[in-house]
């Protein structure tokens, strides 16, 4: 399967999706004009790898500013990793956040308890 590679912009992060690996990596800014837009095409990409997924899956998000619009699609994206789990799939969240980013943190940790993932909470310097 081929990797999912999309640039960074202004406006949205850069994703690196390996099936290879079973790497998943959001980082950057999430801010688009349409988030359904750019989150469907990242839906689509990891219902095809849950396919022939690798024994574990890690995804890793990184992300510095998040809005609104975008925070409810990466909520869905976490949702898809929950499925496979129940369906019986190892995946697990990185949740990276700057050691003075309130908000990013309080975001991850909202998310921690919702999500039946194993979801760990990694701050960064």
């Amino acid at each position: 399967m081929k990797e999912l590679v999309i640039e960074k912009t202004v406006k949205t992060p850069y994703v690196n999706f390996d099936a290879q690996s079973g790497i998943l990596k959001i980082i950057g800014r999430s801010i688009p004009e349409n988030p359904e837009d750019f989150y469907n095409k990242l839906f689509d990409w990891v219902n095809e790898y849950f396919k022939n997924p690798q024994a574990e899956t890690l995804v890793n998000v990184q992300l510095e500013y998040i809005n609104s619009g975008s925070s409810k699609f990466i909520l869905d994206f976490f949702y898809l990793f929950q499925e496979y789990k129940i369906k019986g799939h190892n995946c697990k969240i990185n949740w990276y956040y700057e050691e003075d980013d309130e908000a990013v943190l309080e975001l991850g940790k909202h998310y921690q308890t919702i999500i039946d993932v194993p979801f760990k909470l990694v701050e960064i310097y």
